[in-house]
């Protein structure tokens, strides 16, 4: 009988449409050790919303317009493939998963959160009844590990969920590309702002379109990204008298092309996950603005260092108004230093290792 070399993992992800759990799932499966592990990417979603390029792995679309549509198929490929490793990501369907997982008593489930799940709630709370909250809130009992992006997301778990420290592990996001450094030339005239990631109610574009419409040097602000806030967002920048300041993109494959040309990157979320934007943004050696708030943004933000963390509205206009020098190069080694490919990747590795040697 032959024995068995490699470990086999699915990574299932909803879609391949732009986000941040996309863009690292998809670099995860392609990048770690292939003498190691055979890696399957498995997407719910349709081949055609693809907008990642995935090379050297099994690819697998189910072509479902949901989730839920797509749990028996789903269920037939894990009876099929009978793989030692399932890692899920984003809520919903590592809900599906965290249930599905109890057929499957050899494989290990191991789910990915996105964000500070019980800010998330309270974010979005309504006061309808909603007769599957005790199952979604617990989904993690189910898994033999949690991955949480930031401290504030796993100390968010351990206290809201009753998940024991130990089911937890912290492993930040990635730099995924080979980021390009911008020259270092001071800004002349008007100023460059950008903001990139979806336009949703907890984003908080509307106090950063609040903010700029006090700021009385010239500048322009570049938004890339879309989502259910569009119309609102391009709105109240028309009451704040700035669409002749803004300029829309939905979507682009050249992000790094407008970090670089940029002199700050504008983060106005009232929580986040671990936004890969903002290490994309130092990546190229533009600093960030943003406010402290719960999640992974003070992990990435070292104050005066990459850019400036901010408590209310006046301290981010002030710290607008600044006229600091930045250094490209010490921006770009900010993040480099601590969420580097080689780093992150060899985490994920040693937590599957480990898992498949308990």
């Amino acid at each position: 009988m032959e024995t068995k070399t490699k470990t086999d993992i699915v990574f299932i992800l909803p879609n391949l449409l732009p986000g941040g759990a996309e863009r690292v799932f998809s670099f995860i499966a392609q990048n770690i050790d292939k003498t190691q592990f055979n890696a399957t990417l498995l997407i719910i979603g349709f081949s055609k919303d693809a907008s990642y390029d995935v090379e050297g792995i099994n690819l697998v679309f189910l072509e479902k317009s949901r989730v839920l549509n797509g749990t028996i198929p789903l269920f037939k490929f894990l009876l099929k493939h009978k793989p030692d490793i399932v890692l899920s990501a984003v809520g919903h369907l590592n809900t599906i998963v965290a249930y599905m997982s109890l057929f499957f008593p050899k494989t290990k489930f191991i789910a990915r959160e996105v964000t500070v799940l019980s800010v998330d709630v309270d974010f979005f709370k309504t006061n309808s009844f909603d007769p599957w909250s005790l199952i979604i809130k617990k989904r993690f009992h189910f898994f033999d590990k949690i991955i949480c992006q930031s401290q504030d997301m796993q100390d968010d778990i351990i206290k809201n969920y009753t998940i024991k420290p130990e089911k937890i592990v912290v492993i930040n996001n990635p730099i995924t590309d080979h980021f390009q450094l911008k020259p270092e030339t001071p800004s002349e005239g008007v100023v460059q702002f950008i903001t990139v990631g979806r336009l949703s109610k907890e984003k908080g574009y509307e106090r950063l379109l609040k903010i700029l419409s006090k700021v009385e040097f010239p500048f322009h602000y570049t938004i890339i990204g879309n989502g259910n806030q569009k119309e609102a967002v391009l709105s109240l920048a028309d009451e704040y008298n700035l669409t002749d300041k803004i300029t829309h993109i939905h979507f682009t494959k050249e992000v790094s092309k407008y970090l670089a040309k940029s002199d700050f990157f504008l983060q106005g979320s009232y929580y986040e996950g671990f936004p890969n934007c903002l290490i994309e943004s130092c990546s190229v050696g533009t600093p960030v603005i943003a406010f402290d708030v719960p999640g992974g943004t003070k992990e990435i933000i070292e104050d005066g260092v990459n850019g400036y963390l901010v408590a209310n509205e006046a301290d981010f206009l002030e710290a607008l108004n600044h006229s600091k020098s930045w250094n490209p190069e010490a921006v770009r080694t900010s993040v480099y230093s601590k969420f580097n490919r080689t780093k992150i990747i060899q985490q994920y590795e040693t937590l599957f290792n480990d898992l498949i040697n308990a």
